[in-house]
């Protein structure tokens, strides 16, 4: 799958093999290859040394391409042989939104783990009957939110912040523009039944920065809207979102989710968070440095000593991949809590359902 950066669809991030296991000691398998999302989530499991054994989709197209990227792949018959599968420690998931968390269920009653492409649930229902399924089973249900996870200059910010490079996190601003490309988008695309909704569909993305940078362990939606302002095809479809959140540790947040990216850009999404510190602040350009760099990773600090700029492609890695793989094999919740997992998505769920639908 390519990793070309102006195809957001299809972007699959690849980094440096760093095994946290040994050969065979953890096999998975992926079922649902809706979203491209599904080659950058099993990249960063192989590259953490786990082993892609089997996938199953309904599409034998799909299933072709799949195993001409990863071969020796074996094609199953069906989802229940892949689940069913005793070698298996976990199942990859990205097929259509709305089927993640029904899925999830599945994988957890066969005594798997499981990895989820964002967003995990469209309705809070399907997240209440995951927390339920967590706790009586004792699996782990882990969400993709790769624009942190899969993104080296995300996680080198995260890395000045526990130095304390900028003090107190006070504030987040964060944007997630994405390409439309209507061509080339499946019917369930334009369905928020079947996506979530644009603040559930990228907006958890977004939320899930918030809570990680500034260490919540809560949040509550001040307000949100959502709009179609440019897709008259597609009525209930949403091309633009914006929500204003406070946490529990009073730091705030507010966050714009489009699908305006313009043809001149270089990449799909001119993706940038700031983090305001009581010491300074940090600027992503995770991307694209717009009419400087075409290579992303650009992280900027400003701090009472100056102001710095750090180039980190191909410099930190992806290490929540070996994070997830050594919680399975340990039974640990080290890579991303279970609890934060699950409120990201609740919170974006909650800013979904109260949104003001401007006309």
């Amino acid at each position: 799958m390519s990793t070309q950066k102006s195809d957001g669809m299809n972007y699959a991030p690849k980094g440096a093999v760093k095994a946290v296991c040994g050969p065979g000691e953890f096999r998975f398998g992926a079922i649902g290859l809706d979203h491209g999302h599904i080659y950058g989530q099993c990249n960063g499991l192989v590259e953490a040394g786990g082993e892609l054994v089997s996938v199953y989709d309904p599409d034998p197209a799909k299933v072709a391409k799949f195993c001409d990227t990863y071969p020796g792949v074996k094609p199953a018959r069906s989802e229940a042989e892949v689940l069913e599968d005793p070698a298996l420690k976990l199942i990859t998931s990205a097929c259509v939104p709305c089927e993640r968390g029904p899925l999830g269920l599945r994988v957890m009653d066969h005594g798997k783990d499981y990895l989820t492409d964002k967003p995990p649930f469209t309705t809070l229902e399907q997240l209440a009957e995951a927390r339920a399924k967590v706790e009586a089973t004792g699996r782990i249900f882990a969400v993709y939110y790769a624009e942190r996870l899969h993104v080296e200059a995300a996680v080198y910010a995260d890395q000045l912040i526990r130095e304390g490079a900028i003090g107190r996190v006070v504030q987040v601003l964060g944007l997630g523009p994405h390409r439309l490309g209507a061509a080339g988008r499946p019917d369930w695309f334009w369905d928020p039944a079947k996506y979530g909704g644009i603040l559930v569909d990228i907006g958890s993305h977004q939320i899930e920065q918030f809570l990680h940078y500034t260490r919540a362990q809560d949040a509550t939606v001040l307000h949100s809207k959502v709009a179609n302002y440019n897709c008259p095809d597609h009525p209930e479809f949403q091309d633009f979102g914006d929500a204003t959140l406070v946490a529990d540790n009073g730091a705030t947040f507010y966050f714009r989710v489009d699908w305006f990216t313009p043809d001149g850009l270089g990449c799909w999404g001119d993706g940038r968070t700031t983090i305001l510190g009581t010491d300074g602040y940090l600027e992503l350009r995770k991307y694209v440095d717009i009419a400087r760099e075409t290579e992303g990773d650009q992280v900027y600090l400003v701090d009472h000593k100056g102001e710095h700029r750090f180039p980190v492609h191909g410099k930190v890695g992806f290490p929540y991949f070996g994070e997830l793989i050594l919680d399975c094999l340990n039974r640990t919740d080290r890579a991303m809590s279970q609890q934060h997992t699950f409120l990201a998505i609740e919170l974006a769920l909650k800013a979904q359902a109260t949104a003001v639908k401007v006309a």
